[in-house]
């Protein structure tokens, strides 16, 4: 029998690699019939944008590489990765999620996707995304809906859903979302995957349609921490054309975010748990169930529960802290008035009704949110009150001593499709914890904590401190190692050679 591509970590590959049993044009090919039995047929999950046509011959150099030189080109030779559709590839169409957008091409690459590329990886394919990134949701105009392939009625989450549903499907190795209010953590908590959002600066922006700038970052979505820190290894750094990446100097790592993690990491810690990010409604009942058996899991591990903990004030500074409306007209505007671009701007798209219609936020700003933002006193209460927001979490760590807040990722299960449709979820007012890490400029890993008695997944949140990543990898080794809840969905099972 030959390697088995299903849960296969990138350590896994490149010892297949280095014994002759398996080669990166192989491995392409086999995730391509996994895309097209999964993706395009059977259960149809619809994660996949496009297939980069130039996967396979990329395969076949670092493999000629590697049979000449006895050597792989960088950490991530012949890996595998599916990438979020707003990140900017030269050689695969970049459509934002937008039907406005389908085949363009950019003219420039994503320093993400650079970065990937040197470093051995594979661009396998672009992920599905709601338009602009604007939904906690897997709908978008340019590729219908996504679906969750542990429930092919449910949502994956958003705004990486592509990217959650085909890397918890074995459609590639490892994957990239990005994330401004929630959109890695979501995806990562709905398809039982890990997902990890950095201290925004410490990865490049530089070719990625931004939502709120100052919190949006790239990172990592996988099916273990210790490939999350591989490629935290690769992304972070700083980059001259994205200023904010700057506080890469402030990035608390030594050689490699692989030393990190240790089976024993959360002994002799202190977490808090934050009571108020439990929902009170029936329907976060499941959720709750969960996240208590993994708080007693992570105290038999030799933790000290600090429950609860209290953010004082946390409602109001949710609310004073929130910017997309403000800010995201904007942000994205400038974005496209410096590409040549088939549509030039917001109020473009919305008068011409190119996105879809159940993107409530983007529908918010197009309405309502301002082009112009340098004399407008509200926004910058705003961006002051995100850095007051900062300060007081992190006194909560000071007084309490803590090293880690925990709380669901999100309070209730992934929705359904009808759920969504019906208007019960709107992104405006769903209930996400995962903006409290965003608005506060904090670091935060979701980590997969169990299921439900319906068999969903669901998602526990570790809060950092800022440029504190390698801490909580930490602490999400060691949960991830006691607990082991990463398995396949049945809807996507191994194929048969």
């Amino acid at each position: 029998m030959g390697f088995a591509i299903e849960e296969a970590t990138v350590n896994e590959i490149h010892r297949a690699f280095e014994s002759g049993e398996l080669t990166s044009e192989d491995l392409v090919e086999q995730y391509l019939k996994r895309i097209e039995a999964y993706d395009s047929s059977g259960p149809e999950l619809n994660s996949i944008q496009t297939i980069n046509d130039n996967a396979i011959d990329r395969a076949a150099e670092l493999d000629q590489t590697f049979s000449q030189s006895g050597e792989f080109v960088g950490p991530l030779h012949g890996i595998p990765v599916v990438v979020k559709d707003h990140l900017e590839t030269t050689d695969t169409p970049t459509t934002y999620g937008s039907e406005a957008f389908e085949g363009y091409y950019p003219e420039a690459e994503s320093e993400v996707t650079r970065q990937v590329r040197e470093a051995g990886a594979v661009v396998l394919a672009k992920t599905t995304m709601p338009d602009w990134a604007t939904s906690w949701f897997g709908f978008s105009s340019v590729a219908g809906r996504t679906k969750n392939p542990y429930d092919l009625d449910h949502d994956p989450g958003g705004s990486s859903s592509g990217t959650g549903a085909a890397v918890a499907a074995n459609l590639g190795t490892v994957g990239i979302g990005s994330d401004c209010g929630g959109s890695i953590r979501v995806p990562a908590s709905f398809d039982n995957l890990v997902g990890f959002r950095v201290t925004p600066g410490l990865i490049s922006r530089t070719g990625v349609s931004p939502l709120v700038s100052q919190q949006d970052t790239a990172g990592p979505m996988t099916r273990t921490v210790r490939d999350t820190a591989k490629l935290l290894d690769v992304l972070v750094g700083y980059d001259d054309r994205d200023k904010l990446s700057g506080k890469s100097e402030l990035a608390a790592v030594h050689e490699s975010y692989t030393t990190s993690l240790n089976e024993d990491g959360l002994r002799g810690t202190r977490i808090g748990v934050l009571r108020d990010g439990f929902g009170e409604e029936d329907e976060a009942e499941p959720v709750n169930e969960v996240i208590e058996r993994a708080l007693t899991t992570i105290s038999n591990l030799g933790a000290t529960l600090v429950d609860p903990v209290e953010i004082p004030g946390l409602n109001d500074y949710l609310d004073e802290t929130m910017l997309y409306v403000l800010q995201s007209k904007r942000d994205l505007n400038e974005f496209l008035n410096d590409r040549d671009t088939p549509v030039s701007s917001v109020e473009e798209l919305y008068e011409n009704d190119q996105y879809h219609e159940l993107l409530d936020l983007f529908i918010a700003f197009a309405e309502n949110g301002s082009s112009d933002l340098t004399d407008n006193i509200e926004y910058w209460k705003r961006r002051n009150a995100q850095h007051t927001f900062q300060e007081e979490i992190l006194n909560v760590f000071a007084t309490n001593d803590l090293d880690a807040i925990v709380f669901p990722d999100v309070q209730v299960p992934p929705p359904s499709e009808n759920e969504i449709r019906d208007g019960k979820y709107e992104t405006m007012t769903f209930a996400t914890n995962t903006i409290i890490a965003s608005q506060s400029l904090c670091t935060a890993v979701s980590l997969p904590a169990g299921f439900t008695d319906d068999g969903l997944p669901v998602g526990i949140e570790f809060l950092g401190k800022p440029y504190d990543e390698s801490s909580i990898l930490k602490y999400g080794y060691a949960f991830e190692q006691a607990t082991q809840h990463r398995t396949a969905p049945e809807t996507t099972p191994e194929l048969s050679d």
